[in-house]
């Protein structure tokens, strides 16, 4: 694996949460009189909130008024209620060794809050491994915006093309490649692989991807000018 740098995304690449965000959502707009289909909430989980909720109830927002009393309770729904069950993607913790043992600085980015952040690498088991992190936060337009992936390539203090993303949603992918970044995904966020067509390389989870790691066609041949489309995909079997 070429890369210096690896930038990680938590929810459906480490840990399978998407569904759990999904039904957090709901619950919170039925609490104040939206009736919101999963099958039109789960295409959208990989953005932020301050973009989900515009999109599913146009003439809200995220930072004020009902939109934010819905983005809040959305929150505590998701720890309260379905964070204790959430369980890691196969093989998020090994890989993340794995990255460690050989020199790769690793940092997460993230559309989820800085204090959603923390029940997530627990539930990933890999909390101990991962310190460093860009969230929604810290920047000032989440997923499939490149703000995110260009704050966590100042915190890694590397060019984009000696870094690599690892996401699960079309929203990473895009991000990256608005970043210049390559792109990895992994199925098991549960998007099919018509939609991560952007990536240089598709897995279905974090073992699978590992078992493969010396295989992935990373590094300086792959990096991308901002904006442009990446090489052709790898299918790994």
């Amino acid at each position: 694996m070429a890369a210096l740098g690896v930038i990680l995304d938590v929810d459906g690449t480490l840990v399978l949460s998407n569904d759990a965000h999904a039904r957090a959502w709901i619950d919170a707009y039925l609490a104040y009189g939206y009736s919101v289909a999963f099958d039109d909430i789960r295409p959208l989980i990989g953005k932020g909130g301050d973009r989900l909720i515009p999109q599913v109830t146009p003439g809200l927002v995220s930072e004020s008024g009902m939109g934010k009393q819905i983005s809040d309770l959305r929150k505590q729904v998701f720890l309260a209620t379905y964070a204790p069950d959430l369980q890691p993607a196969p093989g998020a913790r090994e890989l993340v060794e794995e990255l460690r043992k050989r020199g790769v600085k690793a940092i997460i980015a993230s559309s989820a809050k800085r204090d959603e952040l923390q029940a997530l690498l627990r539930a990933a088991h890999v909390d101990d491994l991962l310190t460093a992190a860009t969230t929604q936060d810290d920047v000032s337009s989440s997923k499939p915006a490149p703000d995110t992936v260009g704050v966590a390539l100042e915190k890694l203090a590397l060019p984009a093309e000696d870094c690599v993303l690892i996401g699960d949603t079309p929203y990473d992918i895009e991000s990256a490649r608005q970043a210049g970044v390559a792109a990895v995904a992994l199925r098991c966020g549960g998007w099919d692989d018509a939609h991560l067509a952007g990536a240089i390389a598709i897995f279905d989870d974090p073992a699978d991807l590992l078992a493969h790691l010396d295989d992935v066609p990373l590094g300086g041949k792959h990096a991308l000018e901002p904006g442009k489309n990446p090489p052709d995909v790898v299918q790994m079997p």
